[in-house]
């Protein structure tokens, strides 16, 4: 008999593992539960935990309540409850292979705190188990309770990262302290803020690049732009040599830009356009307005902000602060660096920028898409002027910017091309890249699962986007059925061939569908959004 027991507390173990492997890979994925993400994420899909964890608890609570006489009867349920765990473990670990992921589980110093944590929780009940091996009762409670603990394994790490909140505080007290230290250290740094709803990233690297022709200019890496992710770049990135940090701000509530300006203190502000991006989590429009506004107003008398002239948000806003504002824009002719003559083609972009009080016009070109990307470069372009960067090297560097990764990136995937927009998708970004779209040759196909967190409004936005498909695009790949319904409707509704509407479960089928039909004539995808693992739909 104890050769089963053995033999059943193994398959525990593999069965916990894999599947705490899926709970943590969403933890992750659901910034530990900021602004209780991973608790919606396991309440919408609570579909995933009824399984056959039930079965394992049914036959702990018979193992409990029969007298087991006949040691048969015994062994039986010890061998069924074996077989029903590997199952369990077989299952989940499917759900987690790491070529089946966009993102895979990045295993932190954070994840490994929190490994052991939920090791803790699931050891103590065997570790009661083997103080009376010889007590039959006692041995199927424990079984029992290491079943209800796998069955509510998604809730038993959220209670492991309960627990290590402590630590965490602890640990993020030591980094900020030392990231602060570093930039006391470095009183000639200047520092330089981007926030907003849209383009954020986009902007933070084409300032980047630009600057980087006369400066050591250091963005943030990727998107960390939260606490941890500022202070994270500036212990492990900066050094002595750094003459400009430039950190992208993001946000999902009001006070959180206005955190991280107080935590490095920017002299320099960007805003990019603001939009319904993160309504849900703000709660509002206002509050959305407000908490990006949080930026300009933490900035130093003597500091220099980059406004938007063409965003009704930004020019309605009455600053409590004063600084220097330089404000750029398209379509208003009333601002300090304007953008006019705006051309594209599948090499690119050109246009003229003109600077108030200035009557020459200066011609750049780039190989980015989209009027979104304009506005950054003009952004770029103000602040270039402001670090005192002579117009020709502007231009050049303008010219040599590199595409930013999956935000309307254009490149040759295989025999078609695709216009890459997959990062995150918005309502203003996603009109504009179908407006893109519209303006290539060739077949025309948009792929996308639509838009996400955008409050109340999400399914008239996604709605609306379907009617913009509409108008430019040959056939509508969808990904995600439940989630892109209204899209459809917004299709069907525009008058949209319902034979031309296709939807995928994953957008990786998407691509030997488009690929087969690119064999007979030119086709531009554009590629709108990609959902993190938490929507998927399989």
């Amino acid at each position: 008999m104890i050769v089963l027991y053995i033999i059943l507390i193994l398959t525990f173990v593999y069965a916990t593992i894999n599947k705490s492997k899926r709970a943590l890979h969403m933890l992750q994925q659901n910034l530990y539960n900021e602004n209780n993400r991973y608790i919606k994420w396991v309440i919408k899909n609570k579909k995933q935990f009824v399984s056959i964890e039930i079965i394992l608890i049914c036959i702990s609570v018979i193992g409990i309540y029969v007298i087991f006489d006949i040691s048969f009867i015994a062994s039986l349920c010890l061998i069924l409850m074996s077989l029903f765990l590997l199952l369990i473990g077989y299952n989940w670990n499917k759900r987690i292979v790491n070529d089946q992921n966009k993102k895979k589980l990045v295993v932190t110093a954070r994840i490994k705190r929190l490994i052991v944590t939920t090791s803790i929780i699931y050891i103590i009940p065997f570790i009661i188990l083997f103080l009376d091996i010889n007590n039959v009762k006692l041995v199927w409670k424990m079984f029992l309770i290491e079943s209800i603990l796998l069955y509510l394994n998604a809730f038993v790490v959220f209670v492991a990262m309960i627990i290590n909140t402590p630590i965490e505080k602890c640990v993020y007290l030591h980094f900020k302290n030392m990231a602060q230290k570093k930039l006391s250290e470095m009183p000639n740094l200047k520092i330089i803020g981007i926030t907003g709803s849209y383009g954020k990233t986009s902007s933070k690297n084409i300032l980047s690049d630009i600057l980087n022709i006369k400066y050591n200019a250091l963005p943030t890496p990727r998107n960390l732009n939260t606490y941890n992710g500022l202070i994270m770049t500036v212990n492990n990135y900066m050094d002595k040599f750094t003459d400009i940090f430039i950190a992208e701000m993001g946000a999902y509530v009001r006070g959180e830009i206005a955190g991280l300006c107080k935590l490095i203190k920017p002299k320099y502000g960007i805003l990019t356009r603001i939009g319904t991006a993160h309504l849900e989590s703000f709660g509002s429009e206002e509050n959305i307005i407000k908490g990006k506004f949080e930026l300009i107003e933490s900035l130093p008398s003597d500091g220099f902000a980059v406004l938007n002239g063409d965003d009704e948000k930004q020019v309605n806003y009455k600053l409590k602060n004063k600084v220097k504002t330089i404000w750029i824009g398209i379509d208003n002719e009333n601002v300090d660096v304007r953008a006019t003559n705006i051309k594209y083609s599948n090499k690119g972009s050109s246009f003229d920028v003109v600077f108030k009080g200035d009557s020459n016009k200066y011609h750049f070109e780039t190989k980015l898409l989209g009027n979104h990307n304009v506005y950054n470069i003009l952004a770029a372009i103000a602040c270039g002027r402001e670090f005192d960067i002579e117009i020709n090297d502007l231009v050049l560097a303008v010219k040599n910017v590199k595409p930013v990764e999956h935000r309307l990136e254009l490149k040759k995937l295989g025999n078609f091309y695709q216009i890459d927009d997959a990062y995150n998708s918005n309502p203003i970004g996603a009109e504009n890249a179908c407006k893109i779209l519209g303006m290539m040759p060739g077949k025309k196909i948009v792929v996308t699962p639509g838009m996400i967190e955008l409050g109340e409004k999400e399914y008239e936005y996604n709605k609306k986007f379907g009617e913009q498909i509409a108008q430019v695009a040959d056939i509508a790949i969808l990904v995600g059925e439940r989630q892109t319904k209204p899209i459809k409707e917004g299709l069907l509704t525009s008058g949209f061939d319902k034979d031309k509407i296709i939807v995928f479960n994953d957008v990786r089928d998407a691509y030997p569908f488009i690929g087969n039909i690119a064999l007979n004539e030119e086709v531009y995808a554009l590629f709108e959004n990609d959902l993190p693992d938490t929507y998927n739909e399989n």
